[in-house]
């Protein structure tokens, strides 16, 4: 068995919050190549920190102050000449660890991106939301920073970017209840982020964007080869989707109703 020594000039980069579940998982995965784990956590009430702390971790507790300020902090705590960027709900697969390590040793860009497949209900999603290309690892000297709106994050640098053999698993979602929650929360934040860039509600567009994400990922992707849980996911799409919208359309009303002067002739 080949042994993996020493670590790699690498930080892990992971923001958390009630994370005990995933946390260990995700720390195995990447303890035997990573120097240094940085994890900046929003106050959790469970075992979160000390999960972390008992694999080595440098833990930071902080205000949640958005996903992309988040991941931001932690992203600015990173010293080491390389910085992989994780979930606390993802797994490095056998197959990603090796294409890191050589990608780190021989390197042949400034960052490269992972394909991420995730476990829905009970199996692996092999064509809805698949592919699921992200930028997560990256050279520290490359400027990484998060930009993109919450909760849509998006890693970003100054470099050339290239694709790495591997999945990166993703133990999203507990059921179809904790999915939809999550997706009310998600598409409010987003209608928050739209509103504060200026983006207006357009009922063409929600009307549209909603078919259009259902019809996307169950018909073109061929969500349906993946049964009930394909059928969930697309769903979930659209009705996330739609939301976004009708919070945005929300948020317009309930400022219209403050400030009936601003609709007047």
């Amino acid at each position: 068995m080949e042994k993996i020594n020493p670590k790699l000039p690498l930080s892990v980069a992971i923001i958390t919050f009630n994370e005990e579940e995933n946390l260990p998982r995700t720390l195995e995965s990447i303890k035997d190549i990573a120097s240094e784990i940085v994890v900046v956590d929003s106050h959790s009430t469970d075992r979160t920190r000390e999960i972390a702390q008992s694999y080595g971790a440098k833990v930071y507790e902080e205000d949640w102050k958005g996903h992309i300020a988040q991941k931001n902090s932690a992203l600015e705590k990173c010293t080491q000449p390389w910085i992989l960027s994780l979930d606390a709900d993802e797994e490095v697969s056998k197959e990603l660890k090796n294409s890191i390590i050589k990608a780190i040793n021989k390197p042949f860009a400034d960052g490269y991106l992972v394909n991420r497949k995730t476990f829905h209900l009970g199996r692996w999603l092999n064509h809805a939301w698949q592919p699921d290309w992200k930028l997560r690892l990256v050279k520290k000297s490359a400027n990484p920073r998060w930009g993109g709106y919450d909760p849509h994050d998006v890693l970003m640098i100054d470099g050339k970017t290239a694709k790495l053999k591997g999945f990166l698993y993703h133990y999203s979602y507990k059921n179809i209840e904790d999915h939809f929650t999550r997706l009310i929360k998600y598409a409010k934040t987003a209608a928050n982020s739209y509103h504060q860039k200026g983006i207006k509600f357009n009922l063409t567009k929600l009307i549209s964007h909603s078919l259009f994400a259902f019809i996307k990922e169950y018909f073109i992707k061929r969500g349906f080869l993946d049964g009930l849980p394909g059928l969930e996911a697309s769903v979930g799409n659209f009705f996330y989707v739609f939301l976004k919208y009708m919070f945005l359309w929300e948020i317009e009303r309930n400022e219209n109703k403050k400030n009936p002067s601003k609709n007047s002739g």
